[in-house]
Formats: structure tokens, sequence, C-alpha cells
């Protein structure tokens, strides 16, 4: 059963919307899949390799505007830049982890988040090719029914996980597990920690790129303040796999469903839309106390503790 569990789950995703939910309901899926999407890219990097980041706003960025510029300076569909993306974050990422990968541990996510900050103000000051802080409008939307997106976004995210799951199973899985857990001692086993964290930080960068060009395509509208966003996508991104669970498979993808149905349900209650930051951290403050490797890491801990109420209920 839990070999076929993905398929199952994958199965399950492909039929809903033709279950007849709304489009508010598609809509709120649809961010479900994509950053759960995103989480697993993160969850490469941070959770199996070690090497957290606070800087995927700018992977997620630069995808974002592959396709939006694609379409504002070239007049091409934004679609193509899907494909395009995996180039072009890619060579991003070879560069950016060229000069980050040098430093470690805080100093690493440091420089990150540093570079995320970079690419924002460095597109709000190129208005010739981004159209700076005005932002790119896509004024010709591929459909209006949101089925399109939910299935393309889908098939991304489906072939993400299916790719991370693979490449953890595999020989460069274990090299990543070996440098997240020491890589002095990784180094002295012969492992090119250098080459394999690049690897790493290109997979992972090229991913979120993938995700960043989508929402191009599906929002229809993109600036430095929403794609390079600090809190909005890395912090976010980060919260996501820390409540889900790091280093897992199904992490990313409870922990974007709590998430997004969580900042939903707050937007909703008047006079808290402005707190959801506030109160996101509350909750990562309480699942790093009580469930330190997430939801679905530290599951056997939460059906234990459910375990244990069961007789007391009985008994009285």
């Amino acid at each position: 059963m839990k070999k076929y569990l993905p398929l199952i789950i994958l199965a399950i995703l492909s039929i809903l919307p033709l279950i007849g939910l709304s489009s508010y309901a598609m809509h709120i899926l649809i961010l479900v899949i994509m950053w759960a999407a995103i989480g697993m890219a993160w969850n490469l990097l941070g959770g199996y390799c070690g090497q957290v980041s606070f800087g995927h706003a700018a992977y997620f960025g630069v995808g974002a505007y592959t396709s939006g510029i694609l379409y504002y300076k070239l007049g091409i569909s934004p679609w193509w830049g899907m494909p395009l993306s995996i180039v072009v974050v890619s060579l991003f990422s070879l560069v950016l982890g060229f000069i980050v990968l040098r430093l470690r541990g805080p100093f690493f996510a440091l420089a990150t988040l540093a570079m995320g900050e970079v690419m924002r103000v460095t597109t709000e000051n190129i208005g010739w090719l981004t159209g700076g802080t005005l932002g790119i409008l896509i004024q010709k939307r591929t459909w209006v029914s949101k089925f399109g997106y939910y299935y393309i976004i889908l098939l991304v995210a489906a072939g993400t996980f299916f790719l991370i799951k693979k490449l953890i199973e595999s020989k460069l899985g274990y090299y990543f597990v070996a440098i997240r857990e020491d890589q002095d001692a990784a180094e002295s086993l012969g492992i090119n920690t250098t080459l394999y964290k690049t690897i790493a930080l290109c997979l992972s960068g090229a991913l979120t790129g993938i995700a960043g060009a989508f929402y191009t395509n599906y929002m229809g509208y993109i600036d430095p303040h929403v794609v390079f966003a600090l809190h909005d996508i890395s912090i976010v991104t980060i919260m996501i796999v820390m409540v889900g669970g790091v280093a897992t498979y199904w992490g990313p993808l409870v922990g974007a469903i709590i998430m997004v149905f969580l900042a939903e349900l707050i937007r909703t209650i008047p006079g808290l839309g402005a707190a959801h930051q506030t109160l996101f951290g509350i909750l990562l403050i309480v699942i790093i106390i009580f469930l330190p490797n997430g939801i679905v890491g530290d599951f056997a801990k939460i059906k234990k503790i459910f375990k244990q109420e069961a007789p007391r209920n009985e008994l009285n």
C-alpha cells in the first residue's frame, strides 16, 4: 500500500476538479500544489543536503521574469518560459553557487537572503527589461477556467516529487545526506562536497524557477515586490517545510495544505488579515517546540499521543 501511495494521491488530485468545485476552491488547490512543489524544491537543498537557504525567492523571481520578459519584450507566449526557466535559473544558480557555497551555516543562509534582495532591487532598476516597479502584465490569458492551470501545476508537482524521490534513493541522495550530517567527514571519505552542493543548488533552483514561471502565467501579473518577496516567498517556503516535515517526501505537501488554508482562514476573520505573518510565526514556534521534525517527521509521536489519550477516555 505504501509503495502505491504516491500514485493513489496523484489519482485523487487528478479527479478532484471533476467533482464540480467552485473557482475559489480550484484557486486554493492550485496554490496548495504550487507551494508544495516549491517546498519540495527547497527540501532537496535545505532538508536533504543541509544547505538552509533564505533566498529561494531569487529563483522563483528569476523563473517568473523569464516568462514575463518573453512576453513583454519578445511577444512570445509566456508558457515557453517554463521550459526556458530550467536553463536560465540553472545558470543563475550556478553563478550564485560559485559565490555562496564557499560559506557554511548561518553565513550561507545570510548570503542567500541577501541575493534575493539584490535581485529585487536589480529588477526594479532595469525597467527597460523588466518594467521596473510597474511590473509586467500578461494581457492575453490562455484560459478563463482554472482547469488547465490546475493540471499543469499538478504535472509540475508530480514530476518534482518523483524526481526528488528518485534522486534521494540514488547514490546522489546518499552524498547529499552525508554532506548534511558532517561535511568534513564527507570530504574525508572522498566526496566532492562542492560539486554535490552545487548540483543540489541548481536542481532546487531550477525546480523553484519552474513554479515561478507558472505563477506568471497563472496570475497574469508580476512585479519585483511580489516575486522576490522575502517574507511571502522565501520565509513562507521554509515554514511550509518546517511545519510539514524537513527531509520527508510528504512534508511539503502537508505543510502547504496547512499554511495555505490557514492563510485563507485568517484573511476571512475581520481585523486579523494583516496579522497572518505573526500567527504564522507563532505556529512555527509551537511546531519547533513540540514537533521539531514537523508533522510528517513526528507522525509516530502524534499517533502515540492519541493512543495514550484513547484509553484515558475509555476509563472516564
